[in-house]
């Protein structure tokens, strides 16, 4: 993987800051301003069932029997260096069991320049996930067409993700931004997809696994379409613009829109509460406290052409009330942060940058801790849920050193620290307790993923406990390290395990078919337990979260089928299946969509919830739904 140019337009050096760093929300060129339109309303009850009005054939997806012999497709344009996820990769004989180990690992060698990998998780725009390519071009390859779809994506979703960069989590029309050596993937959106119930844990927490698992088969596990939302429409002369951000509670689903959080029924899909927001929401934690407190980080205002806005607002909202608790902003020497990600641990929210982390009290406000700006060092990111990580950048670009620091949440204290190796620009934290980060060493992952290792830690001594191999062209796991920290999907934690799923490979049966599996990791010796849980025959098995000692996962279907939702058992690695959805094709048309590195997923209760994070005027269907949701009986 090729190494991007380091971020244009670098910012003013805040004092004490060492060398400039790259800046969060670079700005676009100037053009014209263009007055957004208020967005239209959706309506008060969302239509239930599965008629999801009549679309166009859905492209068909994994697995479509193909004809023999047809030629195969014209190569598409050449896509930006470093593709991102979906691009075909080769994969190696016996891939996903663990018949060789690997041995202990040293300490990586020398590094050649650090990477800045591109904005991993981000979706393309809504609708764009899955390039329709005609049958006749898909005929020939195998898996159904779907790496040629991939190939079209990339492309697509490189363009979109960079200038969704270069407009704060806005594409705006004419806009100038490039797609050069860039690369996008997941999330899943800025919230892990599958977080379930949350309560300050899901898959970025891994350490909740005493106790049972709540999830249960019901009688009949055949879903329905309990509700779905259309996708709000974006202000005219923006393209694209940011929807991330998706909770359950026990009794909401809330989802962010263009500038507001719906709370809507998790069964009906009757609208509960409405939160205004003064712009667009750029940055949500997955965690949910017992309260059913999140937090988010928004812009103060809706964003134009010529005013992108900053990402300066941090806010608690209450789930149960449809409220905002309170909203807070933070300032670097005099100018006020923008703000990259936002967490909730040990009752105190944090929220990262690039010109420093700042903390607050979850129930008041009250600021804990701001920017600091006495050294070179600064904190880029938090993880939250059990604890409190902070992932803090020191030195020059060229020469960057990762502390990855348990802090006390209250006071801001490093309770223990592990310094990774230099040259490791950006890290992921994939869970707090037990601790586990995962980064792309020596830029060695290739495939846009943003992992090629990762680390168990030891959150008492700041000591590595084992380093874990996770070579990009094996391992289906991705993170956004360089802007959200905690956003990975394709893996959760739990049982003192990392549960990993493997890239697709031949499944064994027909010439066409494809499958992967879902496989474990010791955290305390870095090796494979030789655990597997296998998708089946053209399905993908995707984790979302730990359930108790189990591992609730999401089967991505074949064309010609409605996804499943699994509960695999911690030891023995036995599935049960606790939902799968209906195959009708206008059903099947918007869960394929809801590609799980490219959208938020929850499961709890017996509902599936499936979300969009990008809203885009990017549509050549009458109607699109930003979120799907699924219930048995």
């Amino acid at each position: 993987m090729s190494q991007p140019p380091p971020p244009p337009n670098q910012p003013p050096q805040q004092p004490g800051f060492g060398p400039p760093q790259e800046p969060s929300e670079p700005q676009t060129p100037p053009a014209p301003a263009t007055p957004p339109t208020p967005p239209a309303q959706p309506p008060q009850q969302p239509p239930a069932g599965p008629d999801l009005n009549k679309a166009p054939q859905p492209q068909p997806g994994y697995g479509y029997p193909q004809a023999p012999g047809t030629p195969p497709p014209a190569a598409p344009p050449t896509p930006p260096q470093g593709p991102g996820y979906g691009y075909p990769q080769q994969q190696p004989a016996g891939y996903g069991y663990p018949a060789q180990q690997p041995g202990p690992y040293g300490q990586p060698g020398p590094y050649g320049q650090p990477q800045q990998p591109g904005p991993y998780g981000q979706q393309p725009p809504y609708g764009y996930a899955q390039p329709t390519v005609p049958m006749q071009a898909q005929a020939g390859q195998p898996g159904g067409g779907r790496k040629v779809n991939a190939q079209v994506a990339i492309i697509v979703s490189a363009v979109v993700a960079i200038a969704l960069i270069v407009g704060g989590g806005v594409w705006y029309a004419n806009s100038s931004g490039k797609d050069d050596d860039k690369q996008t993937t997941a999330e899943g959106g800025d919230t892990k997809g599958g977080e379930g119930d949350g309560k300050e844990g899901g898959s970025g927490d891994g350490g909740a696994t005493t106790g049972e698992a709540e999830e249960k088969a019901p009688a009949a596990t055949g879903s329905k379409v309990l509700f779905q939302v259309p996708s709000p429409k974006v202000p005219k002369g923006v393209t694209t613009i940011s929807i991330a951000g998706s909770w359950l509670t026990d009794s909401v689903y809330a989802k962010s829109g263009l500038s507001e959080i719906t709370g809507y029924d998790r069964k009906s899909g009757t609208k509960k509460w409405t939160l205004d927001l003064p712009g667009p929401v750029c940055a949500a934690t997955p965690h949910v406290t017992e309260d059913d407190k999140t937090a988010i980080v928004h812009k103060p205002a809706m964003p134009s052409k010529t005013d992108p806005q900053a990402c300066t607002e941090v806010a608690v909202v209450d789930l149960a009330a449809g409220s905002k608790v309170w909203t807070k902003t933070a300032k670097s020497g005099t100018m006020p942060v923008s703000f990259n990600n936002v967490t909730i641990g040990g009752g105190t929210v944090a929220a990262g940058s690039t010109s420093g982390g700042a903390a607050w009290d979850l129930a008041t406000g009250d600021e804990r801790w701001a920017p600091k700006t006495s050294d070179s060092c600064y904190d880029a990111g938090y993880g939250g849920g059990a604890k409190l990580v902070a992932v803090r950048k020191c030195g020059s670009y060229d020469q960057r050193q990762l502390h990855i620091q348990n802090v006390d949440p209250k006071t801001g204290d490093v309770l223990a620290e592990y310094k990774m190796d230099e040259g490791i620009e950006y890290a992921a934290v994939v869970s707090t307790d037990p601790l586990v980060v995962a980064a792309d060493v020596g830029d060695s992952a290739g495939d846009g993923s943003g992992i090629s290792d990762f680390f168990s830690i030891d959150n008492k001594t700041g000591k590595l406990r084992a380093r874990l191999s996770a070579p990009g062209d094996e391992f289906a796991a991705r993170c956004d390290a360089i802007y959200k920290v905690e956003n990975c999907t394709g893996v959760t934690v739990g049982n003192d395990r990392l549960y990993i799923a493997t890239e697709e490979h031949d499944s064994g049966g027909d010439s066409y078919s494809q499958t992967n599996e879902v496989v474990a990791f010791d955290l305390a010796t870095g090796k494979q337990t030789g655990q597997r849980a296998d998708a089946g025959e053209n399905y993908e098995i995707f984790p979302l979260r730990m359930d108790g000692p189990d591992v609730i996962a999401y089967k991505r279907p074949p064309y010609d089928k409605g996804g499943q939702v699994v509960s695999i058992d911690g030891e023995s690695f036995k599935e049960t299946i606790l939902m799968e959805n209906p195959s009708t094709e206008a059903v099947r048309d918007v869960e394929s969509r809801m590609s799980p590195d490219y959208s938020e997923i929850q499961f709890g209760q017996g509902g599936l919830y499936m979300s969009s994070v990008y809203a885009s005027d990017f549509t050549s269907r009458e109607k699109e739904y930003s979120v799907i949701a699924f219930g048995t009986e």
